[in-house]
């Protein structure tokens, strides 16, 4: 159960970060990295990080095994079974609401994005 709150304290935590992070972002720091390493003479390097469409599978995915964690806790509560806590039981519902909330605000920013990209005139 300890293990659990720290987790959502985790989450919390980077969540709050990542506000922060976000509404420090200001767009006239933008700057085209491309074209200014070029200038200088330094050549790219290869990215071999995920890219973004391993990382929002990756996020789908947590969210659904979540979602899993959760209906399974809360069967197995319902069931009766020794063992299963109804604070556990409402730890996991709670993570998965949330990061299941989460993933819709990312669509919807994603849906957003894709809109304003194809309104822009060419």
């Amino acid at each position: 159960m300890i293990s659990n709150r720290m987790d959502i304290n985790n989450v919390l935590l980077e969540m709050r970060s990542l506000r922060a992070q976000a509404q420090a972002f200001k767009p006239d720091e933008i700057v085209d990295t491309k074209s200014l390493n070029e200038s200088r003479g330094l050549k790219p390097v290869a990215d071999d990080g995920p890219g973004f469409s391993q990382l929002l599978d990756q996020a789908v995915n947590k969210v659904n095994d979540l979602q899993k964690t959760s209906g399974q806790m809360s069967t197995a509560f319902e069931q009766g079974q020794s063992g299963v806590d109804i604070t556990d039981v409402m730890i996991a519902s709670q993570k998965a609401s949330v990061s299941f909330q989460a993933m819709l605000q990312v669509r919807n920013k994603l849906v957003e994005s894709y809109q304003s990209v194809m309104n822009m005139p060419v």
